[in-house]
């Protein structure tokens, strides 16, 4: 549980794609990032603030920095041109996908936001969550039905987002859930506890037995390579609602358990006779194998020890991460001020370029560790 064979390589590998602006934007992803690509490095960072990661120098951008550099950045790309708002699932015009705007990175915002006003204590991200929120349940990317309560996967802009996607994947099922949750334990507004458990219901679809799985591609085998690592931020999410919202503990376990089981009798094949495998209702390994079936293995099963383990700290209760509410623009000394959304500073992003590989999914699994 407190393994840190690996803690000088993750502090590395976090620090090393900052960017020139502090932001997770270097030039070396010029062509490849898009905005659910950069979110995932917000995650990780505050991730490591939560945790209480070895953090940077003081004279240096700690992790609460660059996890609000992030936020800020995206936040500034907030696109009311089309669909009534919303962010693109690309940064640049240049890219495939810059005509689509997707849930992934709006949800990525959401959560963020919701993991920084539980830390700092800041409202302002709690009023963008909910308008977040609101616009994907307006632009129908998320349906609050009677019973079912689903997310899709999101919509063209040159239709003005009219045609939606239909397809459900387990990570955006998983963000949305905790990001519920974390709002949930900061405001005590019980309208979060609620949706926490409504899309905790409709998580269903990615279950066989109470055992995960990717319902959209698994079945007939067609899961590229980030669709097989999806599973672990559903398993890593999940077991953060479980403890962030007391009450969802005795549905969530349950799935955790079953899963970890799968996961674990699936980590019997390779030459190396512990290659994890997709499938996880398999008797056995089903011959697939990836970082992604490795890293989703490793998250579920390790997310049994969560209850063990101290709740993500804040910088009430322990966390030391320093921090700016102008991170993402020029270098600021940081500092305790909170986020400001109303003023210009403060959302005020050079965007340069893009960031991104799957080694930040890899080094993530391990910051819960």
């Amino acid at each position: 549980m407190q393994n840190d064979t690996y803690q000088d390589t993750i502090y590395e590998a976090l620090l090393y794609q900052t960017g020139d602006h502090y932001n997770y934007m270097p030039l070396n992803q010029t062509t490849t990032e898009g905005n659910d690509d950069q979110v995932f490095w917000g995650i990780a960072c505050i991730q490591a603030a939560e945790r209480n990661f070895t953090n940077p120098p003081k004279e240096k951008q700690q992790w609460l920095y660059l996890a609000q550099s992030v936020f800020n950045t995206m936040a500034w790309r907030w696109d009311d041109e089309s669909c009534g708002g919303g962010l693109r699932w690309q940064i640049f015009r240049w890219n495939a996908g810059y005509d689509y705007k997707n849930s992934v990175s709006n949800i990525g915002l959401f959560h963020l936001g919701a993991r920084l006003a539980r830390y700092t204590g800041n409202d302002t991200y709690v009023d963008l969550c909910e308008k977040v929120y609101d616009w994907l349940v307006d632009v129908k990317f998320v349906t609050e039905g009677d019973e079912w309560w689903f997310i899709w996967d999101g919509a063209g802009t040159e239709a003005n987002c009219s045609v939606v996607s239909k397809g459900q994947w387990t990570y955006n099922a998983g963000l949305m859930i905790a990001g519920c949750a974390y709002l949930y334990n900061y405001t005590e507004d019980a309208i979060w506890l609620n949706r926490t458990q409504r899309f905790i219901h409709g998580a269903q679809v990615f279950l066989n037995n109470s055992i995960m799985y990717e319902a959209a591609c698994q079945p007939i085998n067609t899961c590229n390579n980030d669709q097989r690592c999806f599973k672990a931020y559903l398993a890593r999410f999940l077991s953060l609602a479980s403890i962030l919202a007391p009450p969802t503990y005795p549905v969530i376990r349950p799935i955790i358990e079953a899963s970890a089981k799968g996961a674990a009798q699936s980590c019997s094949g390779g030459t190396d006779g512990h290659t994890c495998g997709t499938n996880w209702f398999a008797n056995g390994w089903d011959g697939n194998y990836g970082l992604g079936e490795q890293m989703a293995a490793l998250d579920v099963i390790q997310s049994l020890v969560a209850p063990y383990r101290d709740p993500p700290y804040t910088q009430l209760d322990g966390g030391s991460s320093k921090g700016n509410g102008s991170a993402g623009t020029i270098y600021i000394e940081p500092t305790d001020e909170p986020l400001d959304l109303h003023r210009k500073d403060t959302v005020g992003a050079a965007i340069i370029t893009a960031v991104v590989g799957l080694s930040v999914i890899g080094l993530m699994v391990y910051l819960v560790l």
